[in-house]
């Protein structure tokens, strides 16, 4: 049968509850009960063939405690007068709750509500946008709150998130909500504070003003005849982007790497260094405006990300010189071809000729759908080769030759 059943008129309710409505109710005020239900009734037909059916339905209906039951008076043909379930009515919200065994969560919610309205009523809005999820952050609403009020009372503070002292909020916690943070601090917050050109949870602490960690870059001095530290030949040092940009060597060349492997075993060479690189992102590497001084050549993996991470260098120093990410190279190491799981699609725009038909190869599949050689996989005695072409191209220093090392 096809009639509505109690079960179904509770699922009615349920979906009522799923979709954050009766929830938003507590915050909008909105008086929804009494609430009528749908219900779907035995027809002509029905009463005909399964009279015993529909006495049945009607009686579990008459009985069912969260709702009340509006009768009709129907004749029929054959069993005559009777009276049955025309519609249904849930009469409160305790009824409601009652039904779906959500008391606990709608006075939880309740009281959210109230201390929003009397601590943060800019807020109310997005208790109406989000019921269910303020639900379920409940235990953790009035530490929320109490972030949201200190960074108010002093904005863009200048300090690290470990700095904050309220009682109960660690950085972890708030690191953990930068998130929903994020939602509530936009709302509350004059326009002026928050940064919007700083987006996503990973520029939470620069949008609204805290201190963020130290982006740090690490290189080798590839030239022993470069001090830097005294005492120390060719040191592997990291230094934070700041310092890194105030660095003042004599240097030439900079080559950039994305394996460490490579970068630890990277040879000698004349007034050089190599530096890890950092895949896509290049931000902190761009403060160091000396390096536009330098010849600056990019050694990433010969698939579309790797040309995709030279366009965006490409974008802070556009005199970047791509470095083994030839076509010679790759059919020298057909052997050691791998796969790209997830090739880029996009049009670059700041590579060569040379770059860009080999980009378009692999990201068209024209050799082989997927192709790419990690650069991990060419061989050393390739690379020395080709680093000894750049550095024939060099004025020589009589003090350092590679057959020396």
């Amino acid at each position: 049968m096809t009639w509505t059943d109690p079960q179904q008129l509770k699922k009615q309710l349920m979906r009522l509850w799923e979709r954050g409505e009766l929830l938003r109710d507590a915050v909008t005020g909105r008086e929804r009960f009494p609430l009528r239900l749908a219900l779907k009734t035995p027809d002509s037909a029905d009463i005909t063939d399964h009279f015993e059916a529909v006495r049945a339905w009607a009686t579990e209906l008459a009985s069912t405690k969260f709702v009340r039951v509006e009768w009709q008076a129907l004749r029929h043909h054959v069993q005559g007068t009777q009276n049955l379930p025309a519609c249904v009515w849930v009469e409160t919200l305790e009824d409601a709750l009652n039904c779906l065994g959500k008391r606990k969560d709608w006075n939880c919610f309740i009281e959210q509500v109230s201390v929003t309205r009397q601590t943060h009523p800019a807020l109310l809005p997005w208790l109406e946008r989000r019921p269910l999820q303020a639900l379920a952050l409940s235990t953790d609403w009035p530490r929320l709150l109490a972030v949201v009020t200190w960074l108010a009372e002093h904005p863009r503070p200048g300090i690290y998130l470990r700095q904050v002292d309220l009682p109960n909020v660690h950085s972890k916690f708030i690191e953990n909500h930068r998130g929903v943070l994020t939602e509530l601090l936009d709302l509350t917050l004059p326009v002026n504070v928050a940064d919007v050109s700083k987006t996503g949870i990973s520029q939470f602490a620069a949008r609204y003003g805290f201190l963020e960690k130290p982006t740090r870059i690490r290189f080798r001095v590839l030239d022993p005849e470069i001090c830097i530290l005294p005492g120390l030949s060719s040191p592997d040092v990291t230094l934070d982007a700041d310092s890194f940009s105030r660095l003042d060597l004599a240097v030439q060349r900079v080559f950039i790497t994305e394996n460490e492997t490579n970068f630890l075993v990277f040879p000698p060479m004349h007034h050089a260094i190599v530096i890890f690189g950092a895949g896509y992102g290049w931000d902190a590497l761009a403060r160091s405006h000396w390096l536009n001084n330098c010849k600056i050549h990019y050694w990433g993996d010969i698939d579309t990300h790797g040309f995709g991470i030279l366009d965006q260098l490409r974008g802070h120093f556009d005199h970047v010189d791509s470095f083994l990410m030839d076509r010679a190279t790759l059919d020298a190491h057909a052997a050691l071809w791998g796969c790209e799981d997830k090739p880029l699609r996009i049009d670059l725009h700041r590579l060569t000729s040379a770059e860009q038909s080999l980009y378009d190869d692999l990201r068209d599949a024209h050799i082989r759908p997927g192709l790419r050689l990690e650069q991990e996989h060419i061989g050393f005695q390739w690379l020395t080769d080709h680093l000894q072409q750049l550095d024939e191209m060099t004025t020589p220093n009589p003090g350092i030759s590679p057959d020396q090392y």
